[in-house]
């Protein structure tokens, strides 16, 4: 008589109905996401996913308890929460790092000083990569991880100088109190320095964050034109002043370019996944609709 194993086919069980539950858990989270902050009604996501309403309470309250989903009290309608939101910075953090380690291993090597890459996160700058230059003396203003006001440095400032003034009126009236930290970056100071990083294309820090040290930063611009990273390089004043300035700041440009150029191509690959999943999130076995609504 064959031997049945029970512990082991109990486990094959619990691990079949955990993926289960995930893959319904993603379809509804791709369900959800078609609606963006409108939110949409439980009887319309049990209808797109083909689950029962049940179980699509059921699952929304999981996702609810950890911040992935959130409900409208007036409306009654779910939406996507700040949990995933700051799950979803943290991915696209790393994403920026990942791709610009091997830019900025190319800039120290040409400028041999230190080269930085850092991200917006709220009202901060993140830095989010390092590569220290040949240089002997080193410029180690900031380390990864290490958080910012935006404005304040060079990369910092290329992040805010780009974004429309009605966000960067909000971002410096919420630095507030964080921004006297830094008494050469006033709400004026910080206007100037966005007027001629605009004006020149990228930013200059001349010894306003650390005295005898210059340094210079670049944007890394999206499709619309919004910053989503920035590029800079800083070194000791006397290798970063005249000339110079523009022969770094114009090898950020073309490194920008760059990293802005794979971003951009990840986004698109990203998009026809989520349209891949939403088509997947219909009721089970129906095909997609399309043009189910008169125009």
């Amino acid at each position: 008589m064959e031997q049945v194993d029970v512990a082991e086919d109990a486990e094959k069980s619990g691990e079949v109905a955990a993926v289960k539950t995930i893959d319904r858990a993603a379809r509804l989270l791709s369900a959800l996401a078609r609606d963006g902050t409108q939110g949409t009604m439980l009887s319309e996501l049990a209808r797109r996913t083909g689950l029962g309403k049940g179980t699509v309470h059921r699952l929304l309250g999981a996702l609810s308890d950890v911040g992935y989903v959130s409900q409208d009290a007036a409306s009654r309608r779910y939406r996507l929460g700040v949990g995933l939101e700051l799950l979803s910075g943290t991915a696209r953090h790393g994403r920026v790092a990942a791709l610009a380690s091997p830019l900025l291993e190319r800039i120290a090597g040409v400028t041999a000083d230190t080269a930085f890459a850092s991200v917006r996160d709220g009202l901060a700058a993140v830095c989010v990569g390092r590569e220290v230059g040949s240089f002997p003396i080193r410029t180690l203003s900031l380390d990864v991880g290490n958080r910012r006001p935006l404005g304040v440095g060079s990369g910092s400032l290329a992040l805010l100088a780009f974004l429309p003034n009605a966000e960067i009126d909000k971002v410096i009236s919420g630095n507030q109190r964080w921004l006297a930290e830094y008494p050469k970056f006033t709400a004026g100071d910080l206007w100037t320095a966005i007027a001629e990083t605009r004006r020149y294309g990228f930013s200059f820090n001349d010894g306003r964050v650390v005295q005898g040290m210059n340094a210079v930063g670049v944007p890394v611009l999206d499709t619309n034109g919004r910053p989503i990273a920035a590029l800079s390089v800083a070194a000791i004043a006397e290798r970063l002043r005249g000339d110079r300035i523009i022969e770094v700041a114009s090898l950020l440009q073309r490194e920008a370019a760059e990293l802005a150029a794979v971003l951009h191509a990840g986004s698109r690959e990203a998009e026809q996944r989520r349209g891949a999943l939403a088509a997947t999130a219909e009721p089970d076995g129906a095909p997609a609709r399309r043009g189910s609504r008169k125009a």
